[in-house]
């Protein structure tokens, strides 16, 4: 069948502010020229939003670029017109492209730490930005900026000037970014994911503060994403790109509702919606769709594999893990940051309890002093029926045969130079486990068991994808036949439908193997489809704790109900709805020395379901 691209709804634009014709990009390969984007065509009018979304790799990002001119010369071929206001852009000397990149066209990159200066304060980065582009003096640069930084919410602007990257977390420095790109007024804001690492409350506060400066300022705006849920709550249009073409074009609304390309479709049905598992009580598997027949594949039903034992396999009392913060020139201990404080729970074979949370409240931290990877300041950690706390180095590692860590990155958990036959193996050699054919023989079954094939494991991390890459990963921890797995945020920088096939992988092993996972995210939709119980996390305490259906169907805690509200729901009716979060800064857990936490108490809502009461 053949899909067209439905080009009605840009037919017609008045003076539209970008107009891209038949772009195609290449990249030189061994000496010849292979194309990655090819006749992409589109238009943005003004004051107008327009999404491009696809997994990593479909061309999203070098279609941005391209259009900034922003590629390398000497191994890049940029064809095709890109008209702003009607000025063709890839035939500009590289001096007024270079006007154009301040003045006219503005661009807010994925990562902002590695677009931010860490040697100069914030406000200056800012300024360069507009004393670059404008005649400006120093003073009035300096006046603009602080008005800039209060556009985008930061608190006390005049304060922090002079701070620098470091001392803000990652959505102020995002909001740092969108300052510097709008210090120009530009007529065009091309966004690449600018949201997908943050974490959930931010994500939802850097899309209403875009919606609230496009309101202001009447720019367009290029978002780009493999987000769904974002895309139907920022587009007015969107554009599906795969392996390097638009498959598919239309208003938000009919791509959402009625849309034709099996692509396409299998992206929506990817998005885990909160809410979808009312009534449920097992987790559920992803569905996923063929994206060549758009056929889904069989739903296999999640049976029950909780232990019905009333010996947990692992059992967290009181755990508190604290940093000691040294000044001075004798290095006296001035303060600690209470990372984990008087953390309490259990996990039964064949459960998933979900820690969530957003960055800095402590859920990685607890998922590595569980393990000992970072060393608790007191507490008590009972694994398989060791006593974690009192082990020896020795038994510590026959401990860790136990319970294994899935990273959030296996790009930088795995071994550049060591091929992934090796990575996987290693574990099982290093253990004295067996032979090292008896090694090779579980990898291939494992790496099978995972989705991919033994005759890959001659090759090296860098020729698989994201996805591939974490499955050898979970293929690895698999190695030592541990009873419990933690998933430190294992899902959360994959591709929505990569997303779904690792997540759907962790439930059949869960079926097949009984494991216990301590999954830790802070992605509200994926834990209510995976988990057994959940255990919302503020400020290194658990604030609300108990069986999935009872925490997502009647959250008590504010903060739970915080984190719930700030979800993108997939909905392109709920465009033009603001949910006002508020921008405040996640507290800071630092301590004076000698501060004592008070004693926190608990009500029981339902059985098994404890809220924290303040």
């Amino acid at each position: 069948m053949a899909y067209q691209i439905d080009n009605s709804q840009q037919t017609g634009l008045v003076n539209p502010v970008l107009t891209v014709e038949n772009l195609t990009t290449s990249f030189r390969v061994n000496g010849d020229w292979k194309s990655v984007v090819r006749n992409m065509s589109f238009s943005i009018a003004p004051r107008e939003t327009v999404a491009i979304v696809g997994e990593s790799g479909s061309g999203k990002s070098v279609t941005s670029l391209s259009i900034m001119r922003l590629l390398p010369k000497v191994s890049s071929k940029i064809e095709g017109r890109v008209l702003l206001g009607g000025k063709e852009l890839l035939s500009l000397p590289e001096e007024e492209m270079r006007q154009v990149r301040g003045n006219d066209i503005s661009m807010i990159f994925q990562e902002p730490m590695t677009s931010l200066n860490p040697i100069f304060p914030i406000g200056k980065q800012i300024a360069e930005a507009l004393t670059v582009h404008k005649d400006i003096s120093a003073a009035d640069a300096k006046a603009e900026v602080i008005r800039l930084l209060e556009k985008v919410r930061i608190p006390n602007a005049k304060g922090r000037f002079d701070e620098y990257p470091h001392q803000f977390s990652g959505g102020m420095r995002q909001r740092v970014m969108i300052a510097m790109a709008l210090a120009s007024k530009p007529k065009l804001l091309i966004a690449d994911e600018p949201t997908t690492a943050l974490d959930v409350t931010i994500q939802g506060q850097i899309l209403d503060l875009i919606k609230e400066l496009q309101d202001e300022e009447g720019m367009s705006v290029l978002f780009i994403t493999h987000d769904m849920g974002v895309v139907a709550e920022i587009a007015d249009r969107t554009i599906v790109m795969f392996r390097g073409e638009q498959v598919e074009t239309g208003a938000t609304d009919d791509i959402f509702h009625r849309g034709q390309h099996p692509y396409t479709r299998a992206l929506l049905a990817a998005v885990p919606r909160l809410g979808s598992m009312k009534d449920r009580q097992l987790p559920l598997r992803f569905p996923i769709i063929d994206v060549k027949s758009g056929e889904a594949q069989p739903l296999v039903e999640v049976t029950d594999t909780v232990a019905k034992t009333k010996t947990p396999i692992l059992e967290v009392r009181d755990l508190t893990t604290r940093f000691a913060i040294r000044s001075g020139i004798f290095g006296r201990q001035t303060g600690a940051v209470h990372a984990v404080e008087k953390v309490s729970f259990q996990l039964f074979e064949g459960e998933t309890l979900s820690l969530v949370g957003e960055s800095g409240c402590g859920k990685s931290t607890t998922g590595r002093s569980v393990t000992r990877l970072v060393e608790p300041t007191a507490g008590q950690v009972m694994v398989d029926g060791y006593n974690v706390m009192g082990l020896d180095r020795t038994t510590l590692r026959t401990m860790r045969r136990s319970i294994q860590m899935v990273f959030q990155d296996p790009f930088a958990s795995l071994n550049p130079r060591m091929s992934i036959g090796s990575a996987v193996m290693e574990p099982y050699i290093e253990h004295s486990l067996g032979t090292t054919a008896q090694a090779r023989e579980k990898a291939a079954d494992l790496l099978t068991k995972v989705g991919l094939s033994p005759d890959m494991m001659r090759r090296y991390p860098h020729e698989f994808s994201g996805g591939q890459r974490q499955r050898i990963a979970i293929a690895r921890a698999l190695m030592l036949d541990p009873k419990v797995i933690v998933a430190d945020e294992a899902v959360s920088a994959l591709d929505v439908s990569i997303k779904a096939q690792v997540c759907n992988l962790l439930l059949d092993l869960q079926q097949s193997l009984n494991l216990a996972y301590l999954f830790i995210s802070h992605d509200m939709a994926v834990v209510e489809r995976v988990s057994h119980r959940v255990a919302v996390m503020y400020l290194g305490e658990i604030v609300e704790i108990g069986p999935r259906a009872a925490v997502f169907e009647n959250p008590q805690h504010p903060y739970t109900k915080k984190l719930m509200a700030a979800v993108p729901v997939p909905d392109p009716s709920r465009r033009s709805i603001k949910r006002n979060l508020s921008t405040d800064e996640i507290k800071s857990p630092v301590r004076p020395a000698g501060y004592v936490p008070p004693v926190r108490q608990y009500r029981e809502i339902s059985e098994g379901h404890l809220v924290q009461i303040d």
